[in-house]
């Protein structure tokens, strides 16, 4: 922003614009900045991007991700919330992501090894749906930080909890691929869903 505003500083006499053209635009800038920081939390330039043409690819790799959670968390047999897909979405709900499946708190802090493991796939699941569709994983450090946490308060080892978190995204793997087609007729019912500016 400050190089623009220089360049424009600069080169805009010469071009014939006004410096009050220059200082208006500059002042608009900067209220339409403080408004998305104070309105939404930084995210405007998001639900902006994912409203502009190819907006679309980006909600549909989100959508992936949230359609890898919900369908391994459909074969773990745990139930899921709201599945919001895009900044829009999220905003309106409060929350300040790209995107959000809403899983049952577990009963307690620290939980058995099998739960664990059942936690290792739903919270690596979309990771793992990223990467199947896309060769890379972009999102999910929300996940991760959980998928932490949980492991952390459960008071087991730390090189057992890396191994069962390998071997459940190992699992994950599998199973997405066999239901890939799965996947990806999820993440286009959520991606249909999802609210857009203009629509």
């Amino acid at each position: 922003m400050v190089l623009v505003v220089s360049l424009l500083a600069i080169v805009g006499p010469l071009l014939g614009i006004s410096p009050a053209w220059i200082v208006l635009a500059v002042a608009l800038s900067l209220g339409a900045l403080t408004l998305d920081s104070a309105s939404f939390g930084g995210r405007g330039g998001h639900v902006l991007a994912e409203a502009l043409p190819g907006g679309e690819a980006r909600l549909r790799r989100i959508a992936i991700h949230e359609a890898g959670h919900v369908l391994i968390a459909g074969h773990e047999n745990m139930a899921t919330g709201p599945v919001l897909v895009g900044s829009l979405a999220c905003l309106r709900a409060g929350l300040n992501t790209n995107g959000s499946t809403a899983l049952e708190a577990p009963a307690q802090a620290k939980l058995a090894e099998e739960d664990l493991r059942r936690w290792s796939r739903v919270l690596q699941a979309g990771m793992a749906a990223e990467q199947l569709i896309y060769g890379e994983s972009v999102g999910g450090m929300d996940d991760r930080a959980l998928l932490g946490r949980l492991w952390g308060l459960s008071g087991l080892d730390v090189a057992l909890a890396q191994r069962e978190q390998r071997r459940a995204r190992r699992e994950v793997d599998v199973l997405l691929k066999q239901r890939q087609g799965d996947l990806e007729a999820e993440a286009e019912r959520l991606l249909q869903a999802a609210p857009r500016l203009g629509r």
